[in-house]
Order: structure tokens, then sequence, then C-alpha cells
């Protein structure tokens, strides 16, 4: 299993700084992750930073999911032109609550459809739904046509479970694939949610989990 060719390393923090970021690009550079991951501000500096070599992954609506179908229009819509490859955006998490499912529905597709040619993936923050609750949202942004469901955003109640990874993986079916975020911290816990069904994982604990992969290596001799 390659771990590290499925992190997707993550800064979100509001306190980045461009050196930051440039430290997040050439990490995964260096370790040969899938991605980074960084808020809309610092999109074009990253796609000049990477020039193609890793995806180059930023957020809609984040943390709250909180915002106008509008606002997340535009800022996905900015986020294609200045240089995403994936969109992350956070379901609309109130609406959600409520079972306002055809709101639900109408929030993704609209984002669905300015963000056609990239992968979009839908940030479900698990810790607000039950099973069965979770289980209907699901197969409510899957009739979208998205291409990934994701856990969480590392801002909610909780991070990523195995038990939410397998869940989206069981309503999925193929249809699309899994991402788990948040709380995923060390080597255990990331192959425990690529076991459980995950394709990509966000964390801004990548290079610890490299360094681990190596520890373990060396020690196998």
């Amino acid at each position: 299993m390659n771990v590290p060719g499925t992190v997707e390393q993550t800064l979100l923090k509001a306190d980045a700084t461009e050196a930051d970021v440039a430290a997040l690009c050439d990490g995964a550079l260096q370790h040969g992750f899938a991605g980074v991951c960084v808020n809309p501000l610092h999109v074009p500096f990253v796609a000049r930073r990477v020039s193609g070599r890793v995806k180059v992954v930023s957020v809609v609506g984040f943390p709250l999911g909180a915002g106008s179908e509008v606002s997340d229009v535009a800022e996905a819509r900015w986020l294609v032109d200045d240089g995403a490859d994936e969109i992350d955006m956070v379901v609309p998490i109130g609406l959600a609550k409520a079972e306002q499912w055809a709101a639900v529905r109408g929030r993704v597709a609209a984002v669905r459809d300015v963000t056609r040619g990239r992968v979009l993936k839908v940030i479900l923050e698990t810790g607000y739904f039950d099973r069965s609750a979770l289980s209907r949202l699901a197969n409510v942004v899957l009739e979208v046509g998205v291409d990934y469901l994701k856990t969480s955003t590392g801002f909610g109640p909780r991070g990523a479970s195995v038990a939410d990874v397998q869940l989206l993986r069981e309503v999925a079916s193929g249809s699309a694939l899994v991402k788990a975020s948040g709380g995923i911290r060390d080597l255990e816990t990331a192959r425990a949610m690529l076991a459980a069904g995950a394709s990509r994982l966000g964390t801004s604990a990548g290079a610890a989990i490299v360094a681990e992969l190596a520890a373990e290596r060396a020690a196998a001799g």
C-alpha cells in the first residue's frame, strides 16, 4: 500500500504565510504526496510552485458550510480559473441537519456545474450526523455526480472515523471515492482509514507519517 501516494498534505490555518505554503509544497513534492490542500488565498501561488507535479486542492464554503449559493459558486469558479485541480466543498450543514434535501442537492449541483473537468469532493462533516442521516445525506450528494465523499473539515465536532469511511464507501458503492480527513496524525490511523475504504487522506501530518514509515522499514531491515 503506497500510503504517501494517498496523502493530501493540508494547511488550512488562518495564519498560514506564503513561506509556510512554500514549505508545504516542497514537502509534498519530496515525499510523493497526491496533492496539497490550501485555502483559496494561496491557490495561485501553489499552482505556480508545484507546476502540475502534485494536485492543487482547495476548499469552498470552508469550514462552516454556511455561505450562500452565490458565494459557493463564485468561490468554486474562481478556484477553477486560478489553478485548482480539485475542489473540496462543505455541504450546507444547516440545510442537511434540517433534512432540506432538495436544497442540499441544489447547492451541490450548482458547484458541480462550475467545476466540470475538475475533481469535486463534498465534505459531509460526519460528526453532525447519525448513521441514518449520514447515509441519506451521502445518497443525496451522490445524485449530483460528485467524485468523492469526504468525512470532515477538521474544524467540526470530530474528525474521521473508521465507521464513517466504511459507511461512505458502502453507500457510494463504486460511484464515488472516499476521502478521510480530520484527526489522521499517525501511520496506524492512516492505514486504518485506507483499509476501511478511503482512497485519499487529508492530513497536516503527512511528513510525520512518512517518517514513521521510513523508521518501520529501517527496523525491518
